[in-house]
């Protein structure tokens, strides 16, 4: 199983630095896992932000050179891991960004006839999405009406065609170090065995 995992966090000393450190650890003895390729957003200086113009139209966007790299890791990847921070209720924009440009028409999926009539094109990938937030995750839940996941889980994997996706959504991580560890451990374990 390929995996590519997509960090997004500015803080290489950060709690979500952490979580990829034991997700790397946990696929190393995971026997099923045979390559895996972490892209670090913030370290390559993506660029997040989307443009049309006259030069770069949005219906050229699944050939733009400069996404190409990223076009054939998705390819590549049967298991794709997102780590990123909860910040005002989404992930990050550097991560959005990442989506805008990359889940393009005829790359991630292709329209089929008229109205909301589409194919996922990326059928068959897996996905888990780690994050992290400094309040406590019942507050995403109960007052954002679960956002964050109808975000991430229907309206961008379930439209690729990306049926298989984990969440670990973990809150209060910054005042509680013991949870912290419990939950590290944990994503750890899940990663020896996926």
């Amino acid at each position: 199983m390929n995996i590519l995992i997509v960090y997004t966090h500015p803080n290489h000393t950060s709690l979500n630095y952490s979580f990829l450190q034991k997700v790397l650890t946990g696929i190393h003895v995971n026997p099923s896992a045979t390559e895996t390729k972490v892209v670090d957003l913030y370290k390559e200086d993506f660029n997040p932000a989307l443009v049309f113009n006259d030069d770069k139209k949005r219906r050229n966007m699944h050939t733009d050179p400069e996404m190409k790299l990223y076009r054939e890791q998705i390819i590549w990847a049967d298991h794709i891991v997102y780590i990123y921070p909860i910040w005002w209720g989404r992930p990050p924009a550097m991560l959005l960004g990442y989506i805008d440009r990359l889940f393009s028409t005829d790359f991630a999926y292709r329209n089929k006839g008229k109205g909301y009539n589409v194919e996922g094109l990326l059928k068959g990938k897996s996905v888990t999405c780690i994050s992290t937030m400094k309040g406590p995750t019942g507050y995403i839940q109960l007052f954002l009406n679960n956002a964050h996941k109808t975000l991430m889980k229907k309206a961008l994997f379930g439209y690729v065609g990306i049926k298989k996706v984990k969440f670990f959504e973990f809150g209060s991580m910054e005042s509680k170090k013991g949870l912290q560890d419990k939950n590290l451990n944990k994503v750890q374990q899940y990663f020896e065995v996926l």
